[in-house]
């Protein structure tokens, strides 16, 4: 069974507040684990995936700022300020080097890291996620972030749920789908938004050519947020990845299949043991 290894907040450099719970493991020389959640939800989509790499990692995972219990002042997001919190928890908890998996917005702010702290990672895992969004991105995400203020974060919750999980998923979860609307509803309309700049603004397809870690795509097969073909993009940029396309699985498949995420992030972990051997 993992246990707690610590719950906290800490203060980045410039004063906001985040959120993070460590999952220690049975044995001290296993693999270090960072999760990073999407947009507009929190650490609490990894649940599933945390129970089952119990363990076989020690898992850190924390709120973004702006999102969950972390502080939510909003201010100009970009990724690369989001991957300068990751960087700074790390040196908070003392983990010098991790892999860092990272789910559609995690998967942006793992991606920047990783190019902006490339001796810090030991893999990357790119979960339901992209480099850029295209060439319309900046208009079309702030057009979503406007629209949650002039109508409420409600009148976003059936256009979500349809991308996030599958009809059959609904069905059979309806207490993991009314958990996820739950901390949508419970954002911040100011911090949502910017969120929404970040991830319309962001292109980190100049980076790709130069990770040179073990990386792992994943992507659900009816991801209609982050589609397969953007996973395809990535995979072809980044030297020596895997991509992993899961069949009837939607754009949180953190939540959707855990148990299948997990697997992938174990095996990536024997790729990084395989590689150092």
């Amino acid at each position: 069974m993992q246990q707690d290894l610590a719950t906290g907040i800490f203060k980045t450099s410039d004063g906001c507040p985040i959120a993070y719970r460590i999952h220690s493991a049975q044995n001290p020389a296993s693999p270090r684990i960072v999760l990073v959640h999407s947009l507009a939800l929190d650490a609490s989509i990894w649940d599933g995936v945390v129970t089952g790499l119990a363990g076989h990692a020690e898992i850190l995972r924390y709120d973004c700022r702006g999102h969950g219990r972390s502080g939510r002042h909003a201010a100009s997001f970009t990724s690369e300020l989001f991957a300068r919190d990751l960087a700074e928890l790390l040196d908070h908890v003392r983990w010098q080097t991790a892999m860092v998996a990272g789910c559609s917005m995690g998967g942006c702010v793992a991606q920047a890291f990783a190019g902006l702290y490339a001796s810090r990672v030991t893999a990357l895992a790119l979960i339901d996620t992209t480099a850029w969004y295209g060439d319309d991105a900046p208009r079309i995400w702030r057009e979503r972030g406007a629209a949650a203020r002039s109508k409420g974060l409600g009148a976003l919750v059936d256009f979500q749920v349809t991308r996030w999980f599958g009809d059959a998923f609904c069905s059979a979860h309806p207490e993991l789908v009314s958990a996820t609307t739950g901390v949508f509803l419970a954002n911040d309309l100011d911090c949502y938004a910017a969120s929404c700049v970040m991830l319309g603004d962001a292109d980190l397809r100049p980076g790709l050519g130069k990770l040179r870690m073990p990386v792992a795509i994943i992507v659900g097969e009816e991801d209609y947020a982050t589609p397969p073909i953007m996973a395809r993009h990535l995979h072809e940029a980044i030297q020596g990845s895997t991509l992993s396309i899961i069949p009837g699985a939607r754009h949180l498949t953190p939540i959707e299949c855990p148990d299948q995420i997990a697997r992938q992030l174990l095996a990536l972990t024997e790729r990084v043991r395989s590689s150092n051997a």
